[in-house]
């Protein structure tokens, strides 16, 4: 894999008109649920970034056939080549984690390899084990693998431990294919309802989308379908903790507000304008932003993974601020490279203070995809020119990435990165 570097000379408010794509933690699952049925599936502009090609990777080693058609994506897996997940393509991101319970609906058994992907403090799957065995699945782990199958529909009462996305998502899957079941505390994320909303498509009944009960009847065979994915809220949140970090003016189209409103409630206590329609948000910066008390929660709260960004806005916020992570407690891999910036930033008790300042210029490196995304915001707002290492995090998250934000009036420059000699 190339390496690449993303220099960006800050300073610049961004200005202007950026369209948001579709959702990749709402796309991920729904091509994982693609597993279920032997009809073709359609997806209509589908974010072509990296950890869609993983989970592409992996559905065609499973028997997917697929083909794109500019963004839209035809899927078809007439029948399963396969009933195992390897390492070499889970290790790469934890979301692939789920075809697990889309295998076990639809063969009776699967095998997945223990998942990876960003590391920022631990991740567990043990409400994935409890949710499969709850429903009546045979579960063994065996080293660093994670066997399930059923000898029968599964069906039962699922009472998660916390709202967990993936675990939600993962006893969905399960109980697509002749499966009843109640899920309680169940996520309530947008992305989890979107999945929700396309297993109804193929012939799922599920009462209480939306909601931490769900109850869920499983169909004999599933259809097919045409599908269009949700507006990133993350992607979206980026660009309006972007204009609000460089005292700029931007104006989202393709986006649901509604998905947002933790995040631009925030944002107007900062200090900014806010204006929505049905589709679209503008922010107008203030140039005089207030500092902010930010935790972040499961939704309908603040979002977790706008979280290292919003840490980078309230960087350039005059006072001081503090930061939680409610979610991930740990998730402050961010922290470190944003000091290179000269921000100041203290971390005690999982409660990270911040003091903003005008930031500088640095060399720094993304260790995951949002604190990619937060050191970003950092680099556009901050004087001087920041490299940044690590963009093949930024490619997980954000397509088109350069682009965007060139036509917004940012000063970015994504080049190959020159060999080390201390990597000869």
């Amino acid at each position: 894999m190339e390496s690449k570097v993303l220099r960006v000379e800050g300073g610049a408010p961004l200005k202007g008109e950026v369209r948001i794509y579709p959702a990749k933690n709402a796309a991920l699952p729904i091509l994982a649920a693609s597993l279920l049925t032997e009809e073709p599936i359609t997806l209509l502009e589908v974010p072509r970034l990296r950890d869609v090609e993983v989970m592409l990777e992996l559905l065609a080693h499973l028997g997917t056939r697929y083909e794109w058609e500019g963004r839209a994506l035809h899927l078809h897996t007439p029948e399963l080549k396969r009933l195992e997940a390897p390492y070499e393509l889970v290790g790469q991101m934890r979301a692939s984690f789920i075809v697990w319970g889309a295998l076990l609906a639809r063969a009776g058994e699967g095998r997945v390899s223990w998942p990876g992907g960003c590391a920022f403090g631990a991740r567990p799957v043990d409400q994935h084990v409890k949710a499969l065995r709850a429903l009546g699945a045979e579960v063994v782990e065996e080293g660093h693998t994670f066997y399930a199958r059923r000898k029968g529909p599964l069906g039962g009462r699922v009472v998660f431990d916390l709202p967990t996305v993936g675990g939600t998502e993962q006893a969905l899957l399960a109980l697509a294919l002749e499966g009843e079941g109640t899920l309680v505390q169940a996520a309530v994320e947008p992305e989890v309802e979107d999945l929700g909303r396309f297993l109804t498509l193929l012939g799922v009944e599920i009462r209480g989308l939306g909601s931490p009960i769900l109850h869920v009847k499983g169909a004999k065979r599933l259809g097919g379908g045409t599908y269009r994915i949700i507006p990133d809220r993350i992607e979206a949140g980026t660009y309006l903790l972007a204009a609000a970090a460089t005292r700029g003016e931007v104006t989202l189209t393709e986006v649901r507000p509604d998905h947002l409103d933790a995040l631009l409630d925030k944002l107007a206590q900062s200090g900014h304008r806010i204006a929505t329609g049905k589709d679209w948000v503008r922010l107008t910066a203030t140039p005089t932003p207030e500092p902010l008390h930010v935790e972040a929660r499961e939704y309908p709260g603040f979002p977790t993974d706008l979280q290292p960004i919003v840490t980078a806005y309230l960087a350039t916020v005059p006072g001081q601020s503090t930061v939680m992570d409610r979610v991930y407690p740990d998730r402050f891999t961010h922290v470190g490279e944003l000091a290179r910036m000269g921000a100041e930033l203290y971390l005690r008790d999982r409660l990270l203070m911040v003091n903003g300042k005008k930031l500088h210029g640095a060399q720094v490196k993304a260790l995951d995809i949002r604190a990619g995304g937060g050191l970003l915001v950092a680099a556009l707002s901050a004087e001087g020119t920041t490299e940044m290492e690590g963009v093949y995090f930024l490619e997980r998250g954000y397509e088109d990435l350069e682009g965007k934000l060139r036509a917004l009036g940012a000063r970015v420059y994504l080049e190959a990165q020159a060999p080390s000699l201390a990597a000869d």
